[in-house]
């Protein structure tokens, strides 16, 4: 069910064997992962599982660039109806959270906010703090459709309406710092734009994550499948491409201030605090910013209890992409997999999945990042950053689904039967392309 909302024209439902509905019944459908690559891998682990920002391995002066990723995506809530035996119509609606998070930073970035003192020694300051980089959350509802064409290629649409949560976007293009030879006072200049949704994380609470549509969007996913004579399926889809127009409590700073003067000596000056007002002193303004749309491919065979399979997706508007194999072993309702993976951050990965499924329920887990996110856990249990090394990296899903109602046999084998009537209402993707056809 998970991959039927996910890959739009993908079928969930098995004649003679499924019931007429499905849902997860708000019991866990998720999936998250995230990664930092870079010179500040150690500093990050050691923020993360000992929460102390200890940046004295990190080489300053040079503006290295690290990479943060974090995408998560939660379905809340899930129904699907099976409605044609004809075309194997299915239809569904879900609730889902989403959130896509890119950040280039430099180590001077983790710097300021540690020791400032460490950067009076850098002798070269330009361009040090040149950070770019956005997060945007919302929540998406959605209607999903799909037929079959004919008996080998299927078509599916997944049409959302998107309630903004939060949004920030930070590109900065110019920068440069000098710290007093005595200490007693920081100039910062930065040159670049900022927009969010809020002006604090103060005014962050549990209504803000309501879904209140005062930053409304819309969506849209188109896929495809095709099963050729010899059994190899292909799969293609244009995933989640859409925008939210955040205009409620939004605003857009463009900075250009040459410096800003920052007291050093003085304890009742909250330095960090100071450092943040340059980038909050925005108007208040209106703006569109594109949902993480992906386009992706997938082609697979099946051998037996083996069944390999090649992914390739990539981001159209922010950075991104992942090309994976899939190795899945199968023994009756039993199956496992294992996936190395290429992020195109400069990432290998080996994940693991294993799924139990029968006609009416299914439970599934995984990780696209076995060793790091075992690695991640045993060090925040232990509290210590000096367990595991390279890139920082975690990723974790799972999904029940769960079926009920009447089982969908064809009609030979029952008295009711979604869609045995259907002749007249027809297939919804041949009356649409009809239109192209020669009159």
């Amino acid at each position: 069910m998970f991959d039927a909302f996910e890959n739009v024209s993908q079928k969930s439902f098995l004649l003679d064997s499924s019931r007429k509905f499905s849902s997860n019944f708000f019991l866990p459908n998720f999936g998250a992962n995230a990664a930092n690559i870079g010179e500040s891998e150690y500093a990050i682990r050691k923020l993360t599982q000992e929460g102390v920002n200890d940046t004295r391995r990190l080489t300053l002066g040079t503006g290295a660039i690290n990479h943060f990723y974090l995408n998560s995506n939660v379905y809340v809530a899930t129904v699907r109806m099976f409605k044609s035996y004809k075309y194997q119509k299915e239809m569904g609606l879900a609730w889902q959270v989403r959130v896509d998070s890119h950040i280039d930073y430099t180590n001077e970035t983790l710097a300021i906010f540690d020791n400032i003192d460490r950067l009076s020694e850098v002798e070269q300051t330009n361009g040090i703090l040149n950070d770019k980089g956005y997060q945007q959350s919302y929540h998406q509802f959605s209607f999903t459709y799909r037929e079959n064409y004919n008996k080998r290629l299927a078509f599916g649409i997944k049409a959302s309406l998107l309630s903004g949560i939060l949004y920030n976007k930070l590109n900065i293009v110019k920068s440069n710092l000098y710290i007093e030879p005595d200490g007693s006072q920081m100039l910062l200049g930065v040159n670049g734009t900022y927009q969010a949704n809020f002006t604090d994380t103060e005014e962050i609470s549990k209504r803000s994550f309501l879904p209140t549509f005062k930053n409304p969007g819309l969506s849209l996913s188109l896929g495809t499948n095709y099963t050729t004579k010899n059994g190899i399926f292909m799969m293609a889809n244009v995933k989640d491409l859409g925008f939210i127009w955040w205009r409620s409590g939004t605003q857009e700073n463009i900075i250009t201030d040459p410096a800003k003067v920052i007291i050093l000596n003085d304890e009742s000056v909250d330095i960090n605090q100071s450092i943040r007002d340059i980038f909050l002193a925005g108007q208040n303004g209106k703006f569109i910013a594109p949902t993480n749309a992906k386009i992706d491919t997938y082609v697979s065979r099946q051998f037996g209890f083996y069944k390999p399979a090649l992914v390739a997706s990539k981001n159209l508007f922010y950075k991104g992409g992942d090309v994976a194999l899939v190795n899945t072993f199968i023994y009756r309702n039993l199956a496992a997999s294992v996936t190395p993976l290429y992020n195109f951050n400069n990432i290998f990965m080996v994940g693991l999945q294993g799924k139990y499924q029968t006609p009416n329920f299914e439970i599934f887990g995984g990780t696209d990042n076995m060793y790091k996110s075992v690695s991640y856990a045993r060090g925040i249990y232990s509290k210590t950053p000096d367990r595991g090394s390279g890139p920082n990296g975690a990723s974790f899903y799972m999904g029940i689904g769960i079926k009920f109602g009447d089982i969908v046999n064809h009609p030979q084998f029952s008295d009711t039967m979604p869609g045995i009537n259907d002749q007249q209402e027809g297939s919804f993707f041949k009356n649409l392309f009809s239109i192209f056809k020669r009159r």
